[in-house]
């Protein structure tokens, strides 16, 4: 098994294993409850790590990977939520703060 990703973002790390899988690449999460000692505990000791299980795979998701955080959406134009006025990056679909879906 190797690591291809490590973060103590749990939805980012479920998400990119989904996403791998998806792909035919078989992965598995691993410290996941480690993750809860963070600040007590080294970050490179206790961060949540998704891992490939088989060797052959790894290069393909680490690209994959590298791929998945660059594409993150920064661009346009940001939007108030009809509902409690909120202002939002373009990115978000709903408001943080009401969860109004944005009306496009």
């Amino acid at each position: 098994m190797k690591v291809v990703f490590a973060s103590l973002n749990a939805l980012e790390i479920h998400h990119l294993r989904n996403l791998l899988e998806a792909e035919g690449i078989p992965c598995a999460v691993r410290n996941e409850l480690l993750s809860r000692l963070a600040g007590e505990v080294p970050f490179t000791e206790c961060a949540i790590e998704l891992v490939v299980l088989r060797e052959s795979d790894a290069s393909e998701a680490e690209r994959f990977v590298r791929d998945f955080r660059r594409s993150k959406p920064t661009s346009g134009m940001p939007w108030r939520c009809v509902r409690c006025g909120e202002t939002l990056e373009p990115q978000f679909s709903a408001c943080w703060r009401c969860g109004a879906d944005r009306l496009t």
